[in-house]
């Protein structure tokens, strides 16, 4: 096969999907079929027909068949005007569409591609042949739901995904990956431990935190306000709504309403609402998506001087953001999410230092989690030059920030990646990603560098010559949502926590009912200690017992029942040792204070 590119073979072998749904689905109305990161996706509009699961591996031998036929590739330009006039009297809309949408911007001519009896509109490259394709490696996967365009206003098609790589044998270690990455899944795993789950009666994408899955979110924010406390910052807390003029005077009312939710109007009753009566007391308030319009106006609630500066704010406050339906996942996409937000308003002198401290204590909690470093991408992020429109502030604000920033990130040795177009609104960042089970990257941690900001609040401090001044903001995360770090904490760590993050970390198990008063009073003694225990007093074998908690994925399991009790010696079985430690109360105490301690 010749040297293409994979993303050319994954593009032909899209193709080569539709060629085979028309032929086996003749009224079908196919609409895009891009490449992606593990393979390509195709959508179709089938109709009254169906296409269900079972009928995928169909699908995949009608390709093997293309494949094998050493079918051309053959590239066809056409007249816009009469590529239109022909799909729309084939009935194929969605095609229709994207030319009309090719002709408004100008285009002229339209490409398409032939192989076999199907023609596709389509750029290109493709492969000169099928036969090319004989040695890749890749399979008709699974299917899914996808709104045409993504606008849940348009018809709901339906998304064949398909894997593809180069070969057989890096199909077969994907498969492998992805077979590990399910036992990984921290939607699985969230079930399995009983953490958390997400109920549409309450909402798509507003999870609900079961108590372990609460306890495990206090350890993680418990160490949060202690290492802030340490480094310099203050605690700070906002309201979960706020006035529209305070999120018009940022900006975010302009720049990022599509992702906001519909305005809160107070002072109105339902059915003046519904007449759509303008009530003259009423006022318009807004769901936050952010925190830092808030932290702003604490700043702004006295005067400052230089001396004060800087000033660290930092909060654990829950924002909300219209995510689409579909693109909701888990928890590592929700609509509803807690930010470990913190703003830093410092003087221009103090700027490069305060952007370093950052970037070591985000390096820091990615260490003090368990996350290796290979795990770890940084992208710094800056605005697209070529469509200015969609950021606040002037041209010089921007090349200073965004030469500062990467200044930092070259001095700190950051193994980045230039993002342009990724940038906030508002100014550049350091975007620190993870990867998943499956190597998806997930933004978490995030520096971002503001002086739109400070303009539009008018804020100031006074300087050391008796003048007023205007600060710096820094915008800094870095879990970047509780939801999103802890999704990827339970897929790091496949849901078998080390013994300082888990929710529990001791069971005791009861032999029969003599032993209830004392293994509670055992328990106590633990929790007296800060320990987290549970007692299962159940009726079942120890046997049963003992597999349950081994589910659980529980650090330590107790058993007692006569000679613990009279020996007052403890048998304690390790999570994944098969010998079991023998130890009294006090030296067990002692051997799980010592290894919280250690983060172990």
């Amino acid at each position: 096969m010749p040297d293409y590119p994979l993303e050319v073979i994954r593009h032909s072998l899209a193709h080569i999907l539709a060629a085979a749904v028309t032929e086996l689905y003749p009224n079908v109305r196919p609409a895009i079929g891009p490449a992606i990161d593990n393979g390509f996706y195709y959508d179709f509009d089938f109709g009254p027909d169906k296409l269900s699961e079972d009928q995928l591996p169909l699908l995949n031998q009608k390709m093997l068949e293309l494949i094998a036929a050493d079918l051309p590739f053959n590239q066809e330009i056409k007249s816009a005007v009469d590529a239109l006039a022909a799909e729309q009297a084939a009935g194929q809309t969605y095609k229709a569409e994207i030319i009309a949408d090719l002709q408004a911007q100008g285009e002229t001519e339209v490409s398409y591609y032939t192989v076999g009896q199907f023609a596709d509109l389509c750029r290109g490259p493709h492969v000169a042949s099928t036969a090319d394709l004989r040695q890749a490696g890749f399979l008709v996967h699974h299917l899914a739901g996808a709104y045409w365009r993504g606008s849940e206003k348009n018809k709901m098609l339906t998304r064949v995904y398909a894997l593809a790589f180069n070969n057989q044998v890096e199909l077969d270690n994907y498969l492998q990956l992805l077979a590990e990455a399910e036992q990984r899944d921290h939607r699985k795993l969230g079930r399995e431990l009983d953490l958390f789950h997400i109920d549409e009666q309450v909402g798509l994408g507003l999870p609900l935190w079961h108590p372990k899955g609460a306890i495990l979110w206090k350890v993680i924010e418990d160490f949060w306000s202690n290492q802030h406390l340490r480094n310099g910052y203050s605690l700070v807390r906002s309201p979960h709504i706020g006035n529209k003029t305070l999120w018009e005077t940022s900006g975010h009312w302009g720049f990022y309403n599509a992702s906001m939710y519909p305005p809160l109007e107070a002072g109105q009753t339902l059915e003046e609402r519904q007449r759509g009566v303008k009530v003259k007391e009423s006022e318009e308030y807004l769901l936050k998506p952010m925190n830092c319009p808030f932290h702003i106006e604490i700043y702004q609630n006295k005067p400052r001087s230089y001396r004060e500066l800087p000033l660290r704010y930092a909060e654990c406050g829950t924002v909300y953001r219209y995510e689409k339906k579909g693109e909701l996942s888990g928890l590592t996409r929700v609509r509803g999410f807690t930010q470990d937000d913190a703003h830093i308003i410092c003087r221009a002198d103090q700027v490069e230092n305060e952007l370093k401290r950052v970037v070591d204590f985000i390096l820091f909690i990615f260490k003090s989690f368990g996350f290796d470093t290979d795990l770890i991408s940084v992208y710094l992020s800056l605005r697209d030059p070529e469509n200015k429109s969609k950021y606040a502030g002037s041209d010089e604000g921007w090349e200073f920030t965004e030469q500062v920033l990467k200044k930092v990130a070259i001095e700190k040795k950051l193994n980045f990646k230039e993002e342009k177009g990724e940038a906030a609104f508002y100014g550049p960042k350091l975007d620190f990603k993870l990867k998943d089970a499956l190597g998806r990257e997930w933004q978490c941690s995030t520096l971002q560098f503001d002086f739109n900001l400070p303009e539009r609040f008018t804020m100031n401090y006074t300087n050391s010559q008796g003048q007023a001044e205007q600060p710096y903001v820094l915008h800094r995360a870095l879990f970047g949502s509780f939801e999103r770090f802890i999704a990827l904490l339970i897929e790091n760590y496949a849901g078998v926590f080390p013994l300082w993050l888990s929710p529990v970390q001791v069971k005791i198990l009861t032999v029969n009912d003599q032993h209830h008063d004392y293994c509670q009073q055992l328990a106590d003694k633990l929790r007296y200690n800060d320990i987290r225990v549970e007692v299962d007093e159940s009726d079942e074998t120890v046997g049963n017992k003992i597999r349950k908690a081994a589910t659980e994925k529980i650090p330590y399991v107790l058993v007692v029942g006569d000679k613990e009790i009279a020996s007052g010696q403890l048998a304690v079985r390790q999570r994944g040792q098969t010998e079991l430690l023998n130890i009294d109360q006090d030296g067990f105490l002692q051997l799980l204070q010592e290894k919280i301690k250690q983060q172990q």
